[in-house]
C-alpha cells in the first residue's frame, strides 16, 4: 500500500517537497544508452527536479523529458575541475546549445587551496556568465574532502560573489561525499537566496530528510526511486517513522 503523491506527507514534508529536491544522477562512466534513457524515464515518472546527466547525453535527456516538469542537467569541467576556464565556457556553452537548464560546474581545487582566490572567483564567474544569459542555473562543487574548513568557507564566499545560485559538497566520484557538518558549514556560509546541494552518500530516504531538515534545497542521489517508494510507503503507514539521528554516510564513489 502506498500514498497518493499529491497527498502523502511525513512531518511537514511533502512528496513534491522531497520530490522536487532530488538531481537524479546518471553520471558514471559506464552507463549504456538504455540505462541513461531509463533514467530519465524513472525522473519524469516520479517527477523529481532534474537529472543530472553527462555532457554527451544532454540532447537524449531533453527529448526524452520534452513536456515534463524535469529539468536536464550536465557538468562542467567535471571531476577534477582543473581544466581551463575557456574550456569549461566552451563546455558550458555546448551544454546550453543542446537544452541543459542546469550546470554544475567543479571549481579549480588545487587554486583554492593555493590560496588563488581571484582566479577562483573568475573561473565561476565566467561560467556564471554563460549559464545566466541562457536563463540556466549554476551550482559550484567545491569537493569538500579535499579541503580545509576555511577552504569550503572561502569557496562557498567566492561562489556566491562570482553569482552562483548554488554550492555542492561533491562530485561523487572523490574519496568523500557529503557530510551533515559541511552541509551545515555551508549553509551558515552563503546567503539565505544561496541553495545548497549535498551529493555523495545520500542514499536513503532518513539521509535525505536529515539533510533537508538542514537547510540543503538540492540532493544528488542515484538511489531515487528506493527513496521515494520509501517515503510514499511511510506516508501510507506501511513502513516505519523516519528513524531518529538520520546520518549521511560519507565515502562511496557515486551520488
Amino acid at each position: 500500500m502506498t500514498a497518493s503523491r499529491a497527498t502523502a506527507r511525513l512531518g511537514r514534508w511533502t512528496y513534491r517537497d522531497v520530490a522536487k529536491a532530488i538531481d537524479h544522477s546518471l553520471l558514471r562512466p559506464e552507463l549504456d544508452d538504455r540505462f541513461v534513457e531509463d533514467g530519465c524515464r524513472l525522473a519524469a515518472e516520479y517527477d523529481v527536479a532534474s537529472v543530472c546527466v553527462r555532457p554527451a547525453d544532454v540532447a537524449r535527456a531533453v527529448r526524452l523529458l520534452a513536456g515534463t516538469d524535469v529539468a536536464v542537467g550536465t557538468v562542467v569541467g567535471f571531476p577534477h575541475g582543473s581544466h581551463t576556464t575557456a574550456t569549461k565556457v566552451f563546455e558550458a556553452r555546448r551544454a546550453l546549445d543542446d537544452g541543459a537548464r542546469e550546470l554544475d560546474m567543479v571549481i579549480n581545487i588545487g587554486a583554492l587551496r593555493s590560496g588563488r582566490d581571484a582566479d577562483v572567483e573568475a573561473d565561476i564567474a565566467a561560467v556564471v556568465a554563460v549559464g545566466h544569459e541562457a536563463g540556466a542555473i549554476v551550482k559550484v562543487i567545491l569537493e569538500n574532502c579535499y579541503l580545509t574548513d576555511d577552504e569550503k568557507v572561502r569557496g562557498c564566499r567566492l561562489a556566491e560573489a562570482a553569482g552562483a545560485d548554488f554550492v555542492k559538497t561533491s562530485t561523487g566520484f572523490a574519496p568523500g561525499g557529503a557530510t551533515l557538518d559541511d552541509l551545515a558549514l555551508m549553509r551558515r556560509t552563503v546567503s539565505p537566496h544561496i541553495g545548497v546541494k549535498a551529493a555523495g552518500g545520500v542514499r536513503t530516504l532518513d539521509a535525505l530528510l536529515a539533510v533537508l531538515e538542514l537547510g540543503v534545497t538540492r540532493v544528488g542521489a542515484t538511489a531515487t526511486k528506493a527513496i521515494l517508494d520509501d517515503f510514499l510507503a511511510r506516508a501510507a503507514g506501511a513502513a516505519p517513522a523516519v528513524a531518529a539521528g538520520a546520518t549521511v554516510p560519507t565515502g562511496g564513489a557515486e551520488e
